[in-house]
C-alpha cells in the first residue's frame, strides 16, 4: 500500500473533481446558493478529505470506514449533479462528464476496500 494518501489514485482523482465541482457551482445562480450549491461542494470536498482521513489512520479497518463514507459523499454529489442537470444547470454532456468521474473515483474506492 501506498505511504501517503496523496499517492492514491482515487484521492488525486476526487481532488480534482472537487476543484472542478466549486468551480461549476461558483457560476450557479445565486438563489441557489443556499439549497444546491453549498450541499454539491461539501459532498465534493467530503471524498477526498475522507480518503486522506482513513489513510491517515492506524488500520485498515479504518481506512475501509472512512472510505464508505467518502463513497456515500461521492454517491450524495452524484445525485446532486443530477437534479442541477434536471433544473437546468448543468448541460447533458457536463453531468455526462462529471457522472463518467464519479464512476472511476467510486469503482477505484470499491477496489481497494476490496484489497483490504
Amino acid at each position: 500500500m501506498s505511504k501517503s494518501f496523496r499517492d492514491l489514485y482515487i484521492w488525486q482523482a476526487a481532488v480534482e473533481l472537487a476543484v472542478d465541482v466549486i468551480n461549476i457551482t461558483n457560476e450557479f445562480p445565486r438563489q441557489q446558493r443556499w439549497v444546491l450549491v453549498e450541499q454539491m461542494q461539501r459532498a465534493a470536498v467530503s471524498v477526498p478529505s475522507n480518503i486522506a482521513e482513513g489513510r491517515g489512520r492506524n488500520s485498515q479497518r479504518e481506512l475501509r470506514h472512512f472510505l464508505g463514507i467518502a463513497r456515500g459523499s461521492l454517491y450524495e454529489l452524484d445525485t446532486q449533479l443530477e437534479i442541477a442537470l434536471r433544473i437546468g444547470l448543468l448541460t447533458p454532456e457536463l453531468r455526462s462528464a462529471f457522472g463518467d468521474r464519479v464512476a472511476t473515483i467510486g469503482s477505484g474506492m470499491s477496489n481497494l476496500m476490496n484489497r483490504l
